[in-house]
């Protein structure tokens, strides 16, 4: 019966899944490319920490770099003193110091740096890799101060790239503005140091070279520029920071120089003789100096800050991801949580019907059937699903159907009952008619000398013998027996005598009946009445000029094999089937009962006394009932 539902988990399980499980995909996408934007967000803020960690330390090898720059230039200008060098080779040392950090912090930089970070990156690498043999060159050779000058300035000016890139990729605009006037405070300081170096080499010569002015005007002119970037980029306490810085004496000296020279270039004067190299060279320093100390303190500011926003954003990510995890086993125990108080009481009522179905009721109704009445005992236990929603109305509906079912079921026992008590009062009164008429007719044979006459009578006496059988077929289909019994056991060949003398056309079936089998006496009447049943049959199938054969044989077991076989159209394969069903199977009275009662007689009597009746379709052709009757 269960074979015919499908499993449980088919109907409901997927479609409640796929209901709960869509919405919380969509929140879990959804959270999802959060925690992808803040893993990302902190992806690009720890790459911003590591350029700015390299441009602080840039900031100060560009510094020292400058410094070195000019004492370089001002020993090639100097003919190459040994005084000057031993200052040049100090300078060396300080900026080797700063190169081994700027190469351990480009070491620390990720693979997944920007392109263009990483292009720049590999040149400064490269610079400071070419740098001792820059120097030796520079120190060594014939290389003019003016040369040296324009070697390191291209340098220096690679070393300051980052500041752009990193002001272009910082997505906070604190750091977007730190990092700008950070940039524009490294190239005001740089030019400051440009300054210096032309006009020391220059004072050095004694005169200015052709491209001398243009250079010095220019590097003013990007000095101020840079300046009022810084202004309008960097916040009020590092304005605050550098207008102290510019309030130092030694720089409004420098100032005061610079205007001095600027106003002779335009009116093509030379150098002022009055102009020592060694006040110029402190003056200018000192600007160098106090922008390089407002210039640090914004570098470890940028660092500072771009640290800050990588430990928020991975913080973020942190919360955003443990987030995620409490919201999916919040959804994963809501979810299992609601689908146990759906599935749970689905199961129950699916297995509980089912079992109502399958068992509980198709017992009760046989159970009523057999019987024959209506039993008022009968309980329906309800289904034990107790909950008050749309499944618990399912319940107590199927809990009503169940008891309709019943009650319907002890309605039909009772007509059935009723139909069969009726067929019981017919039979019994045909029976007794007919019992009358057989005496009757027995009379007049016995009184009968007219041949012909004779032979009516004993026709007449067969058409009420077989009246009295099918009146007796009411009494099987009433489920009564016969009240007519034999108390002793008769041989098996009168029982198969007797049951032809039921049947009309007696004279075709042929006897092959083994001698020495008794039936007892309680199954004599029963018996009779299956074989002249199945005769019957065998007649009414089979042409007119053929013989029923009617033969038996005991077999190692004790019992008796009988068989009916006759030469008749025979059954298809389906009609053996059902008809060998319905003998092994009687089926409840009803309207095919009647087309085919001497089948459903045959059943009955059988299993009233365990006997088995099989139809078979011989080799010859025909069919043959085989009745095993046992010891």
């Amino acid at each position: 019966m269960g074979s015919r539902f499908l499993p449980s988990n088919w109907r409901v399980r997927p479609r409640l899944v796929a209901l709960i499980l869509l919405p919380t995909a969509a929140a879990v996408v959804l959270s999802g490319l959060q925690l992808t934007n803040s893993l990302t967000g902190a992806t690009e803020y720890r790459k911003n920490a590591e350029v700015a960690s390299l441009i602080e330390q840039l900031t100060d090898l560009s510094y020292e770099m400058a410094d070195e720059r000019d004492l370089t230039a001002w020993y090639i200008a100097d003919r190459r003193r040994q005084a000057r060098l031993a200052r040049v080779k100090d300078m060396q040392g300080r900026v080797d110091l700063t190169r081994t950090k700027v190469l351990t912090a480009i070491d620390a930089l990720g693979d997944d740096q920007e392109p263009r970070i990483v292009a720049e990156v590999a040149q400064v690498r490269n610079w400071l890799n070419g740098l001792f043999s820059l120097r030796k060159s520079l120190t060594s050779g014939d290389v003019l101060p003016r040369a040296a000058l324009g070697m390191y300035t291209r340098m220096i000016t690679d070393f300051m790239t980052l500041h752009d890139d990193l002001g272009r990729s910082a997505r906070d605009q604190r750091l977007v503005g730190d990092v700008l006037a950070l940039g524009a405070l490294t190239q005001a300081r740089e030019q400051v140091a440009r300054q210096r170096g032309i006009l020391l080499v220059a004072r050095i010569e004694g005169r200015f070279d052709f491209d001398d002015p243009a250079d010095f005007l220019g590097a003013y002119k990007g000095q101020l520029n840079a300046m009022t970037t810084f202004r309008s980029t960097a916040s009020a306490t590092d304005i605050r920071r550098l207008n102290d810085v510019l309030k130092d004496p030694k720089i409004a000296k420098a100032d005061a120089m610079r205007a001095l020279v600027i106003s002779r270039m335009r009116e093509n004067l030379g150098l002022p003789r009055e102009m020592g190299m060694n006040a110029w060279y402190e003056s200018a320093s000192a600007l160098v100096d106090g922008l390089n100390a407002v210039e640090r303190s914004l570098a470890a500011s940028v660092t500072s800050r771009s640290q800050e926003l990588q430990a928020a954003e991975e913080q973020n990510a942190i919360v955003t991801g443990a987030t995620i995890l409490v919201l999916l086993i919040m959804i994963l125990l809501v979810t299992a949580w609601v689908a146990g108080t759906l599935v749970r009481p689905l199961r129950q009522l699916r297995s509980e019907a089912l079992e109502v179905a399958g068992n509980r009721l198709p017992e009760t109704v046989r159970v009523l059937r057999e019987t024959g009445e209506a039993d008022p005992s009968v309980e329906v236990l309800p289904i034990d699903v107790d909950s008050r929603d749309e499944i618990g109305e399912v319940a107590r509906a199927f809990d009503e159907i169940h008891r309709e079912a019943i009650r319907l079921a002890g309605d039909e026992a009772r007509l059935r009952n009723n139909v069969n008590a009726m067929f019981i009062n017919l039979s019994r009164r045909t029976q007794s008619l007919v019992e009358r008429q057989i005496d009757l007719i027995d009379d007049l044979e016995q009184g009968e000398q007219d041949d012909a006459q004779l032979a009516s009578l004993f026709k007449l006496d067969h058409l009420a013998t077989r009246m009295r059988r099918n009146s007796e077929n009411l009494l099987v289909l009433a489920g009564q027996e016969q009240s007519r019994r034999w108390s002793e056991p008769v041989p098996l060949s009168d029982v198969v005598r007797a049951s032809l003398s039921e049947v009309e056309n007696y004279e075709r079936v042929g006897l092959r009946v083994e001698a020495g089998t008794m039936i007892v006496g309680s199954a004599v009447n029963d018996i009779v009445h299956l074989i002249a049943e199945l005769v019957e049959n065998a007649i009414f199938f089979s042409p007119q000029d053929t013989k029923i054969m009617v033969s038996s044989n005991a077999n190692e077991t004790g019992a008796i094999i009988l068989a009916v076989t006759d030469s008749g159209i025979g059954m298809s394969d389906e009609e053996l089937a059902e008809a060998n069903r319905r003998l092994a199977e009687p089926p409840a009275v009803d309207l095919s009962v009647s087309r085919r009662m001497g089948l459903f007689v045959v059943g009955r009597l059988a299993m009233r006394h365990g006997i088995r009746v099989q139809l078979r379709r011989p080799e010859t052709g025909g069919l043959s009932a085989v009745v095993l009757l046992p010891p």
